[in-house]
C-alpha cells in the first residue's frame, strides 16, 4: 500500500510540476557559468608552467570535437602569459553564475515540496554560493578521476613499489570515490536546500538516484555523441554549444527528479503520520 502511495504521489508530481522548464532554467545558468570557469582554468595554466601544446592536445583528446573547437580558439591568447585579473574574474564570475543555477534548483525543490521560500535573501545567496562550491568540486572530481586515475596510478608505480592487487583496487576506487563523493554532496544539497526541516536519511534515496542517473545519462549521452551524432556537420560551429546545452539540460532534469523523489517520500510519510 505504501509503495502504491509513493508511486501515485511521484507520478502526480511528474505530471503537475514543469520539470522540463526548471531543467531548462538550470541549463541556461550552468551554460553562463561554463565560460568564466574556462577563463579561470586557462588563466591558472601559466602559473603551473604547462606546455601550451600539451593543453591544446588534452582538450582535443578528452572533449568531444565540437566542444573542443569551441574552446580551443581562445586558449593560446589566454594562457600565453599570467593574467591575475582574469584569474580573479574567472572564479568570481563562475561562482556567481553557477550560484544562480543552484538558486533555481532551490526554487524547484521548494516547489516540489509545495512550500514557499521564507529565508532572507542574503542567507539564501550565501547558501547558494556554498552549495555551488561543493557541487563544482564534486563534478570536477567525478569527471576527472576516471580520466586522470591512470596517470595518478602510473606516477605511484614510478616512485613506489605498488603490488598488482593494489593497482586493481585503486583502479576500482577512483570510480567508487567519485560516485560516493557525488552522493554525499547531493545528499547535503537535498537536505539543506528545501525550506523545510528534514532528516539526513530522508533525502538519501533521491541523492543516490540522481547520482546513478547522472552517471548513466552522461555515459550514454557521451557514447551517442561520439559514435552516432554529428552535430558539427549539421550546425557548424554551434554544434559544441548545442551539445553542452543538451548535457546541462539532462543534468538539470536528473537533479530535479532526485528532488521530486525525496518530496514524494516526504509527502507519503506526512500523510501516514
Amino acid at each position: 500500500m505504501k509503495k502504491n502511495s509513493f508511486t501515485k504521489t511521484f507520478i502526480h508530481q511528474l505530471k503537475t510540476d514543469p520539470i522540463p522548464d526548471w531543467a531548462a532554467t538550470l541549463a541556461f545558468y550552468f551554460m553562463l557559468s561554463i565560460f568564466p570557469l574556462m577563463i579561470f582554468i586557462l588563466a591558472l595554466v601559466p602559473y603551473l608552467n604547462v606546455n601550451i601544446e600539451v593543453v591544446d592536445s588534452f582538450i582535443h583528446d578528452y572533449i568531444p570535437s565540437a566542444i573542443a573547437e569551441l574552446f580551443s580558439s581562445t586558449i593560446l591568447d589566454v594562457i600565453s602569459k599570467p593574467q591575475g585579473g582574469l584569474l580573479s574574474f574567472g572564479i568570481l564570475a563562475t561562482i556567481w553564475s553557477a550560484s544562480n543555477g543552484v538558486n533555481a534548483l532551490i526554487r524547484a525543490v521548494n516547489r516540489s515540496y509545495n512550500i514557499e521560500e521564507t529565508r532572507h535573501f542574503f542567507a539564501l545567496r550565501l547558501l547558494s554560493i556554498l552549495l555551488t562550491i561543493g557541487m563544482i568540486i564534486v563534478f570536477v572530481v567525478t569527471l576527472l578521476l576516471p580520466v586522470f586515475g591512470d596517470v595518478i596510478i602510473l606516477a605511484m608505480e614510478t616512485y613506489f613499489f605498488v603490488p598488482e592487487k593494489t593497482i586493481i583496487l585503486l583502479s576500482m576506487l577512483r570510480w567508487i570515490v567519485g560516485i560516493s563523493l557525488m552522493t554525499l554532496v547531493l545528499t547535503f544539497v537535498y537536505w539543506i536546500a528545501p525550506n523545510v526541516k528534514l532528516k539526513f536519511r530522508q533525502v538519501i534515496v533521491g541523492a543516490v538516484t540522481a547520482t546513478v542517473g547522472w552517471q548513466m545519462i552522461s555515459f550514454a549521452f557521451s557514447t551517442y555523441i561520439s559514435n552516432f551524432a554529428n552535430f558539427s556537420a549539421t550546425y557548424g560551429s554551434l554544434g559544441g554549444v548545442i551539445i553542452l546545452m543538451l548535457w546541462f539540460f539532462l543534468t538539470g532534469m536528473i537533479l530535479i527528479i532526485g528532488g521530486e523523489i525525496n518530496a514524494s517520500l516526504y509527502e507519503q510519510k506526512r500523510r501516514a503520520t
